[in-house]
């Protein structure tokens, strides 16, 4: 099948794929309305697969470290419909990565230099005020 699901495939109504990824239907229906995430329709309901469970599972992590929905999106319309984009994908990760890992590097950086300078600060406001005290 096409869209990545085989005849194996564990069926989900939304409410089941809520509670497997601890998400509200809502979430759910925000990335079908992002274009993450299409469904297949039986008479009006929407039907997932375990295919649908994992997209949902890789829309999660990448949310939870921050990632864009323009980035995710691109991530997984690299994959392409047989998997053929997997090189891409990769090099797509690779590079986001490395971007993301470069800014928080600097962030560290600066926040480490920020914690220095308050120490000094911090212990010099200890010393003047140990000098008045005495």
């Amino acid at each position: 099948m096409a869209d990545g699901a085989t005849a194996r495939d564990e069926i989900y109504g939304i409410a089941e794929l809520a509670e497997r990824h601890g998400v509200t239907q809502r979430t759910i229906r925000f990335y079908e309305d992002k274009g993450l995430m299409s469904p297949r329709r039986v008479g009006g309901q929407r039907v997932y697969t375990e295919f649908d469970s994992k997209r949902l599972g890789l829309i999660l992590r990448a949310k939870a470290i921050g990632t864009k929905l323009a980035d995710i999106k691109t991530f997984l319309e690299l994959y392409g419909r047989e998997g053929e984009g997997r090189i891409q994908q990769l090099e797509f990760v690779i590079d986001m990565t490395a971007k993301e890992i470069a800014k928080l590097e600097s962030k560290r950086d600066q926040i480490d230099a920020t914690l220095e300078e308050l120490r000094l600060i911090h212990e010099g406001s200890k010393a003047r005020l140990a000098k008045r005290r005495v």
